[in-house]
């Protein structure tokens, strides 16, 4: 199963992804956003590609329910996407994780930072993907991809300017 990853977008109304993205969001099975849509329409778009599962991130304020956290099965994994802007934590990688202590996941999935993350933490993998359109202080725009089989995750980030 692949799974594109994608955060941070802020896009307002008559925006879209740049063109690297499109590119690779061919033979996707399912694409995650964890949060800062700022607009519905992308969604939409990304729902004609494959099956969208997102949350609510901090500027997020459409009348549009999203939920804060959510949970997806994949295969035998289960995933956790959360912005991680909100809760118990110094940092957002620590407040992404505190987030779903409650749950158990083998993967969680935030955004929030802008800043593309990867680390393994008591078994959990915390992946951020990093924003394709806002790099901040950044060197490179980015985006996450996710390759699950028989129960192992193998997690990239793709980086372009």
């Amino acid at each position: 199963m692949e799974i594109a990853v994608l955060s941070d977008t802020h896009l307002r109304a008559g925006k879209t992804l740049p063109r690297f993205v499109w590119e690779h969001l061919t033979d996707i099975d399912m694409i995650i956003h964890a949060g800062d849509l700022t607009n519905m329409g992308l969604i939409e778009e990304l729902a004609c590609i494959a099956p969208v599962r997102a949350v609510c991130g901090n500027c997020d304020d459409w009348d549009v329910a999203l939920p804060d956290r959510d949970i997806v099965e994949c295969e035998s994994l289960r995933i956790g996407i959360i912005h991680g802007n909100v809760g118990r934590g110094k940092s957002t990688p620590e407040r992404a994780f505190n987030a779903f202590e409650d749950s158990p996941v083998d993967l969680i999935v935030f955004g929030h930072s802008h800043v593309p993350f990867m680390e393994w933490r008591n078994g959990i993998l915390l992946f951020n993907p990093g924003s394709p359109t806002d790099k901040r202080r950044e060197r490179h725009y980015s985006l996450g991809l996710l390759n699950i089989q028989q129960g192992q995750v193998n997690a990239k980030h793709l980086y372009f300017n």
